[in-house]
């Protein structure tokens, strides 16, 4: 049989889980809930029974897999060693080496989600055939993750491919939840869409479609009206796609990746969202036309489990 691993990805909501091939075919994915009573004291014993119990189920002999890894909701050290993941109440613990003990010790290792995400889709996903990406996650905010030479890098300080905050704009007065003020994050993600959209109704008294949904106005809703040739709709999306093709740029002119990678929920706006950033992308980085092209995520809400399988693969 054919060495397998295993790919865990842990939400504040539900856990989701994969069973691979070494070759990156996934054999089952299936989901568990997070129980995260008790400062979430139940996750990892809850996984571990999970993965036994499914491994049983295909009948794959525990000395045929390679190992598990898993993403995490928050920054995680080398060593595994994870300070707090807010969103299940942990702290000061390595769950990696936990887990590897609950599963009769077998190999385990763990990244930050954002970044497993990220080398999911070079892996088998958006960013497939290249080693150099950087994928960006455009929902409720706006995250990043870094790949280079086909491993993640996190940076010295864990703060490699935070580019949701990076400052993009001088004259914003909200608070971005990370402290600052006019980060990418406050205008590009969906929530920051959505903000703009409720703006630019406020400031104007154009007809609009968005005009429609009020205050409870998301950036689907505005999306979907630009694509409908809806102008200040258009106005949006287009202060959006600039300002995230200016970081864009600025990425590409410091660490130079093969291929951007755009995720996330905002990203199922397709082509018609990445043309324009596209654009902008070109026209801020004007040095060179020869620079890493920008593709869409294509594993979806999976992404999390590939990446956390090709950490076995290291």
């Amino acid at each position: 049989m054919s060495k397998k691993c295993v790919g865990i990805d842990i939400g504040g909501t539900t856990v989701k889980l994969g069973i691979f091939e070494e070759s990156g075919v996934l054999v089952e994915k299936w989901e568990i809930p997070t129980r995260k009573e008790n400062g979430g004291a139940y996750i990892l014993g809850d996984i571990a029974e999970s993965v036994k119990a499914k491994l049983a189920e295909n009948g794959i002999q525990e000395e045929d897999v390679l190992g598990a890894g898993m993403g995490l909701p928050g920054p995680v050290l080398p060593d595994g060693y994870v300070e707090v993941c807010v969103n299940l109440g942990w702290r000061d613990m390595n769950p990696a080496k936990e887990l590897s003990a609950l599963l009769g010790g077998m190999k385990v290792a763990s990244g930050n989600d954002a970044n497993v995400a990220a080398l999911g889709e070079m892996w088998q996903g958006g960013g497939k055939g290249y080693s150099d990406v950087l994928m960006v996650t455009l929902g409720t905010g706006v995250g990043g993750g870094v790949i280079l030479y086909g491993k993640i890098w996190a940076g010295r300080h864990g703060l490699g491919g935070e580019i949701g905050h990076m400052h993009v704009r001088d004259e914003e007065k909200e608070y971005c939840n990370c402290g600052g003020q006019g980060c990418l994050e406050q205008v590009a993600s969906a929530t920051g869409i959505a903000r703009e959209a409720r703006r630019a109704m406020a400031a104007s008294d154009k007809p609009s479609a968005m005009r429609q949904f009020g205050d409870q106005v998301t950036a689907k809703d505005v999306l979907d009206a630009a694509k409908a040739g809806d102008e200040m709709a258009a106005e949006v999306v287009e202060k959006a796609a600039r300002y995230l093709g200016l970081v864009l740029s600025h990425v590409a002119l410091t660490i130079d990746p093969e291929c951007f990678v755009i995720g996330g929920g905002v990203s199922r706006a397709g082509t018609y969202l990445t043309d324009i950033v596209d654009k902008y992308y070109k026209l801020y980085s004007p040095v060179s036309e020869n620079k890493g092209i920008i593709s869409l995520a294509k594993l979806g809400n999976d992404a999390g489990i590939f990446g956390a399988a090709k950490l076995i693969l290291e």
